[in-house]
């Protein structure tokens, strides 16, 4: 894998920290600038928001500019949201700094995924992908919890800080090391000798202009790409799983303290321990997608979803459950970051506004998950019931995947038995 993929995933690394950190800060910030909590924590919301709609919106725009300046532009934005959120005194300056950190984190994703698979070998676009989602599993494990730290050592601005800090050599590595443009001989990530791009043959809507971009409409070209039914499976299955993954993170504190009996003071080290499962996970999936995808996604999906349910169900066991944060952790990232990568194989044709999708799908479900884990509690259930939602949306995940491999079945499209071998990277 090449130098420049694990560069880019730095800088996933400290953008991630700045995107889950201020879970630990919200108090501090709260009370600094006279505000309420709940106020506080729209703060996340705003960035969420963000997120979405600013994943495809920057994808779009990138597709103007070579692939290094647009992920210098948007690292340079990122860093001056962020001085400009550890200076200001004002909770609507903080709050419209944190929406634009989030545009930028979403164009920046959205390129980094188009840049690290046209710069990997073709059949690689897996292990590429667990390279930049390792970098916010590493922030769960590290930065997060150092975040925390810094806000209550020196204060919540002093994290703001170090975020900034930490895009400077992120920045001078991506001048460095990044092409201004990929390889000539990328071509939306299909192999430099030709062939048909893994994931079915059809055509992309367009050839390419030797920077792995389409060359027919430009975003036209890349919208037209982006037509095909599996695409939007992948991406609607990616939203369920990672609605489940955060409706169940997003609680996993009170269960943990209310159902568990684990000590709150031990939540930074059983967070951490969901992060090093994560970390795990995008390893694995890592070596195996490239290869055998459906496996993994298949049996990674039913152990997930029966997972959330154990987890459920014994929770009131601190052994059974400590177990199940890095089990789960493991499995959700092993999953979604396989869907991603697959993601990225069907839309060949349009490798940077994938990755703007495929960011706006993830969090998507990082928004919707948490809210129907809230209803869940908010109706009387308990703290188990944000697992249990977990549960039934991946099984909901599971019933779309099947459904759409029936209708394909149903309309002549590849075989039970072919449709592994269409989802292998360089299948012919």
């Amino acid at each position: 894998m090449p130098f420049a993929v694990y560069l880019l995933g730095l800088a996933v690394f400290a953008q991630g920290t700045s995107e889950f950190m201020l879970s630990g800060l919200l108090p501090g910030i709260a009370r600094d600038l006279n505000v309420s909590i709940p106020a506080a924590g729209l703060l996340t919301s705003a960035f969420a928001a963000g997120m979405v709609v600013g994943a495809p919106l920057m994808a779009v725009l990138s597709l103007r500019w070579s692939r290094r300046f647009a992920l210098l532009a948007f690292l340079v934005v990122f860093l001056l949201a962020h001085v400009v959120g550890a200076v200001t005194t004002g909770y609507g300056v903080l709050l419209v700094s944190r929406a634009v950190a989030a545009l930028a984190n979403a164009g920046f994703l959205a390129v980094a995924m188009a840049t690290a698979i046209s710069l990997a070998p073709p059949d690689a676009k897996g292990r590429a992908t667990s390279v930049l989602l390792g970098g916010v599993t590493a922030a769960c494990v590290a930065g997060v919890p150092g975040g925390a730290l810094l806000g209550e050592v020196w204060g919540w601005r002093s994290a703001f800080w170090a975020v900034a800090l930490a895009l400077v050599p992120a920045i001078v590595a991506v001048l460095r090391s990044v092409p201004a443009e990929p390889p000539a001989d990328v071509t939306h990530g299909a192999p430099a000798g030709g062939g048909e791009p893994a994931g079915g043959g059809e055509p992309s809507g367009g050839g390419t202009d030797g920077a792995g971009r389409g060359s027919s409409g430009g975003a036209r070209g890349e919208f037209r790409a982006l037509r095909r039914p599996r695409l939007l499976v992948l991406l609607l299955l990616g939203a369920l799983v990672n609605g489940a993954t955060f409706c169940a993170f997003t609680y996993l504190a009170p269960l943990l303290t209310g159902v568990t009996g684990i000590g709150a003071a031990w939540m930074p080290v059983m967070l951490a321990l969901f992060g090093l499962g994560s970390f795990a996970g995008v390893t694995i999936s890592g070596r195996f997608a490239d290869r055998r995808p459906v496996p993994l996604l298949v049996s990674g999906g039913v152990a997930l979803a029966a997972g959330w349910a154990v987890f459920a169900l014994s929770a009131g066991a601190p052994v059974v459950a400590v177990a199940l944060v890095f089990v789960q952790g493991l499995l959700s990232f092993a999953v979604g970051s396989t869907l991603i990568s697959q993601v990225l194989y069907a839309a060949t044709g349009a490798p940077t506004l994938a990755g703007g999708f495929a960011t706006a799908a993830l969090n998507v479900g990082a928004t919707f998950g948490p809210w129907l884990g809230g209803l869940a509690l908010g109706s009387g259930y308990g703290f188990r019931a944000p697992l249990w939602v977990s549960a039934a949306l991946v099984v909901l995940s599971l019933a779309v995947a099947g459904a759409a491999r029936l209708t394909s079945a149903n309309t002549g499209t590849p075989a039970a038995d072919q449709v592994e071998t269409e989802l292998r990277p360089g299948a012919r």
